[in-house]
């Protein structure tokens, strides 16, 4: 039985991962920082899935707690086949209007938590000559948006950050890819903005968290093992266009 590992894994796209994992027969670790959260959709998830699914409470861009979540997942289940990055945080704001505090504390989630938990993971999978490391990034990360240069600039962080990693690991039997949705059906998404944003997909709607899970699993599993290195966007088709208006 394969084991994964997905940060923010109790909520979102997360949680809607861990689900779908679980559905497949993997073992999953979810962790995310607030305790409460996690130990309570454990215990819901357990009712049906038994022992193959735990939690661990981590602070994704603390060493010491990364270093914890690491020991706890080796312990309870060994060999980590799959890891998916996908703990982060939205900070909002023109660039001068950005506090240093929030500039940092994104990147301290977001790319920083990213850099730590696969640092943390690569050494066993190097050592087993195998793995899979998904990096949640974002359609936020291809483009600009107004308002979010600090957000746009951790998301784009972790797409390079991505293609490096797989550069560097690929001859180690380790794939690393990074999935970006965009506009998504989570709770974090202001939802009197949904018809807005429809407006601009093809598919006249936002993407749902179940569907990321879906490019998620399918990264980490053999199904995609000639990808790697590589962004997949799941966005219904939200950043396609040039943004010129519909004429017709």
């Amino acid at each position: 039985m394969k084991t994964v590992l997905i940060t923010g894994g109790t909520a979102g796209i997360g949680l809607a991962a861990t689900k779908l994992f679980l559905q497949n027969g993997w073992q999953v670790i979810m962790a995310a920082r607030n305790a409460d959260k996690g130990t309570a959709v454990k215990t819901e998830l357990a009712a049906e899935f038994g022992a193959a699914i735990d939690f661990c409470q981590v602070d994704v861009s603390d060493e010491k707690s990364v270093a914890a979540l690491h020991d706890f997942a080796v312990e309870r289940f060994g060999t980590i086949d799959a890891l998916v990055n996908d703990a982060g945080i939205v900070v909002k704001g023109r660039l001068h209007e950005t506090s240093l505090d929030d500039w940092e504390r994104v990147f301290a989630v977001n790319v920083r938590g990213t850099f730590l938990i696969s640092k943390a993971f690569l050494p066993d999978m190097i050592a087993s000559h195998a793995g899979t490391i998904v990096n949640i990034a974002s359609v936020s990360g291809m483009a600009g948006d107004y308002a979010m240069t600090a957000y746009n600039a951790t998301k784009g962080a972790i797409i390079n950050m991505t293609r490096a990693m797989a550069m560097d690991y690929g001859p180690l039997g380790i794939r690393v890819n990074s999935v970006s949705p965009g506009p998504t059906n989570t709770a974090m998404f202001p939802q009197k903005m949904k018809e807005r944003f429809s407006q601009n997909s093809p598919l006249q709607r936002i993407v749902e968290p179940s569907e990321v899970a879906a490019a998620v699993y399918f990264m980490s599993t053999d199904a995609s093992s000639a990808i790697t290195g590589e962004n997949i966007p799941v966005t219904a088709g939200f950043e396609i266009g040039t943004g010129q208006p519909k004429q017709a």
